[in-house]
């Protein structure tokens, strides 16, 4: 069984200025307050080297490899932890018209212990999906 936590919000931005934060990973220190230090290849099983920081929780370095990935629309990429769950974190942009999008961020959690680090920490979880919503909203909509 998996087990999601998700938060969508609206960015008046065009999805070519939300990707473009995205994949942009040494500029993610500057705006992702739960994700920094970020390096690595956005690309088909490519490598990704980031500090994730959830809140109320010490900084703990994580590597991962890129699942999937379409310019402007998504970036995933799951991170293997042990030998009991995998965990995915994924990025969508949805846009709406021109200037207008609906951007998406969450983490799914697979495998035995799954279940239990999602109960154990889903309200940190929350609180980082919530943040790193926002963030990428106000990075986005930066006037340029």
């Amino acid at each position: 069984m998996n087990f999601r936590i998700e938060k969508r919000i609206g960015i008046q931005a065009p999805a070519e200025r939300i990707w473009d934060t995205l994949s942009d990973l040494a500029f993610w220190s500057r705006w992702n307050p739960v994700e920094t230090d970020a390096s690595g290849v956005i690309g088909f099983g490519g490598e990704i080297r980031l500090t994730e920081t959830l809140p109320g929780h010490p900084a703990r370095p994580v590597i991962a490899r890129v699942g999937d990935w379409q310019p402007l629309a998504q970036l995933v990429w799951s991170e293997k932890r042990g030998m009991m769950f995998n965990v995915v974190r994924y990025f969508e942009i949805d846009e709406l018209e021109p200037g207008s999008c609906i951007a998406a961020n969450g983490y799914i959690f697979s495998g035995l212990r799954g279940e239990l680090f999602h109960d154990k920490h889903k309200f940190a979880l929350r609180q980082a999906c919530e943040q790193v919503a926002e963030s990428l909203k106000a990075a986005a909509e930066r006037p340029v």
